[in-house]
């Protein structure tokens, strides 16, 4: 569906079939003001509630964890569920934070470490491909480490015109630039240019341009992209992980060295690599990383759908 990319916000809100959406922005954008741990308390309490809503997200994060943790118990694998939505709960009111909320408010929250790998990368003229995962606290750490350093956002357009202004304009208000999914030329224009982008390939996208590699010990269908963006960009590839503070309010952010000789020329075991690294990360925070994605959703030639019926579009 095309987009009216040209109408504002406001011009798009006015429209009837918009205005729940509108309410519920207009909603989200005055709790913000709520003290940041109420906010966050009350997302818990609606991923909560999701949790027993979404019957279809609930089982491809039940399906997800399983593959993922078979060594866990039942009940350890479904307080692991529980917990993942809460989290992404949570995350609402992150991106709302992340969107509208100043630097002032924000800045005592995150601790980063390893900045000087992307500086060091930048200070020699070279385009850093700054790799990371869909954990749910994403959002909010990407708008931190903006505030240290200018960086360019890919992101995906949203069907929902509306959804989709709101969200790009508030990343525009932040990064130094925003890159459609689909833009490969712009991503690895902007590579080239010395700039710093941020990439998150951990989604199934179907066989087209991905390899099987093993993830969490399943063999998933993951995206060459990183190694060609790379190879093109002539850019090094840093990986970048948040993590949400378990015990109090704030945010460790950890930028990992360069990888080294990547990429190496084999897609699988680049692949392979890229994914072991986004591993690594998920076991240290697993109920933060977004579990209602069909991650499986494509398998290698003769293995079953994992999802099944439940887990299948409506």
């Amino acid at each position: 569906m095309r987009q009216p990319q040209n109408k504002s916000t406001l011009q798009l809100a006015l429209k009837p079939r918009y205005w729940p959406i509108a309410a519920g922005f207009l909603l989200l954008r005055l709790l913000v003001f709520l003290p940041i741990k109420l906010q966050f308390a009350l997302g818990r309490w609606g991923g909560r509630l999701f949790y027993h809503l979404a019957e279809r997200r609930r089982h491809i994060a039940e399906v997800n964890i399983n593959l993922c943790f078979p060594k866990l118990d039942q009940q350890q694998k479904q307080r692991l569920v529980k917990e993942s939505f809460e989290s992404a709960g949570v995350s609402v009111f992150e991106t709302a934070l992340s969107w509208w909320a100043s630097d002032a408010r924000l800045q005592s929250l995150a601790s980063i470490k390893g900045i000087e790998h992307i500086i060091t990368a930048t200070e020699q003229g070279k385009g850093v491909l700054l790799l990371s995962a869909h954990f749910t606290c994403l959002e909010i750490c990407g708008r931190f480490l903006i505030m240290r350093i200018p960086t360019y956002n890919m992101y995906k357009r949203q069907r929902n015109a509306l959804i989709n202004k709101i969200m790009t304009d508030s990343r525009k208000k932040h990064a130094k630039g925003i890159i459609e999914r689909r833009d490969v030329r712009g991503f690895i224009r902007a590579l080239k240019q010395g700039n710093i982008c941020w990439y998150a390939p951990d989604q199934d996208f179907g066989r087209q341009n991905s390899v099987f590699a093993p993830f969490m010990g399943v063999a998933t269908a993951t995206l060459t992209a990183t190694s060609r963006l790379a190879s093109m960009g002539n850019a090094v590839v840093i990986p970048y992980m948040p993590k949400r503070r378990r015990n109090e309010l704030g945010y460790d952010i950890t930028v990992l060295p360069p990888l080294e000789n990547f990429p190496s020329g084999d897609d699988v075991k680049d692949a392979a690599l890229v994914n072991e690294l986004i591993a690594e990360q998920v076991i240290l925070a697993p109920e933060q990383y977004l579990w209602g994605h069909r991650r499986f959703k494509t398998r290698p030639e003769g293995e079953a759908d994992v999802y099944g019926k439940k887990g299948a579009k409506k």
